[in-house]
């Protein structure tokens, strides 16, 4: 099951990469703000399957809780942000 579980975390943590391509070369903010919430969501995944491999998931589901909480709450703050400064949609800088 171990090995199973590693393979799975393997997976996710190359998902994470096509996320984090979306990140950084992202067309507009809000590609980039949908990027950091899917690597903010896989990453409560994984942190719940390292805590079955060392069997010690009540431990990491309190861990993964926290983090999706602050990962909302970053990502809302962020979308927020970017809509009162209108730049939501389209970059703001000039080629």
């Amino acid at each position: 099951m171990n090995i199973f579980l590693l393979y799975v975390a393997l997976a996710l943590c190359l998902l994470m990469l096509l996320s984090l391509y979306r990140c950084l070369f992202g067309p507009s903010v809000l590609d980039r703000l949908i990027g950091v919430n899917a690597i903010g969501s896989k990453t409560v995944v994984l942190l719940l399957l390292i805590g079955f491999l060392y069997e010690r998931v009540d431990m990491f589901v309190d861990i993964a809780l926290a983090y999706a909480f602050l990962n909302f709450v970053a990502v809302l703050t962020a979308s927020r942000y970017f809509h009162k400064r209108k730049g939501l949609y389209e970059e703001s800088f000039t080629e």
